[in-house]
């Protein structure tokens, strides 16, 4: 297949913008692979912020980025996403370059610990507020479970009523494929 799949497409996003010394987010750290792929992108500069609720995946994270001595440019953060404000250093205000969320249950773990459209929602909010200019914010959107149907169906109106001249707002999927796959919503920052 020529297409790049829901994944490799929201990591080459990232890979547009984001360059050595650049400060970055991932929203649900989960088993850290986005937060290990991010690490590589920022360069020993840059900064990552990585966010989960569950305390295993902190640690499944953190375990992760040692194996590849990563540890240093990364601020693991047991707390959920929409708390981001509280954590994003004065000096990184306005500075985010990108950031990634991949929305449902962490795989393997208890499926009734969920991402929810409040808190992803007042996140995505605000890391778009403290986005530069042509920075990108991906959310990848798993609805094949009821959770995930239900934060998509507020997620959607949301993104799609975000100002046009302030955001590009890119929907990609495969339309033809059963069982509800994932999706990625990509919101560019135009200025």
């Amino acid at each position: 297949m020529k297409l790049l799949g829901v994944l490799p497409f929201a990591r080459e996003l990232l890979y547009r913008v984001v360059e050595d010394g650049d400060i970055v987010i991932d929203g649900t750290a989960g088993n850290g692979h986005d937060t290990l792929f991010l690490a590589k992108l920022v360069g020993s500069e840059g900064v990552v912020y990585s966010f989960d609720i569950q305390e295993a995946a902190i640690e499944a994270t953190e375990k992760r980025l040692e194996e590849k001595e990563y540890l240093e440019r990364v601020k693991l953060i047991h707390d959920g996403h929409e708390n981001v404000l509280s954590h994003l250093r004065d000096e990184h205000a306005g500075k985010i370059t990108g950031a990634i969320f991949n929305l449902g249950y962490l795989p393997g773990s208890d499926k009734t610990v969920v991402t929810t459209p409040a808190t992803t929602i007042a996140a995505v909010h605000d890391i778009l507020g403290q986005m530069k200019k042509e920075g990108i914010l991906v959310l990848v959107v798993y609805h094949g479970h009821k959770e995930g149907k239900k934060e998509r169906d507020e997620l959607l109106p949301f993104v799609r009523e975000l100002p046009q001249e302030e955001f590009h707002v890119l929907e990609y999927r495969f339309t033809n494929q059963k069982n509800n796959p994932p999706f990625i919503i990509a919101i560019e920052k135009r200025g």
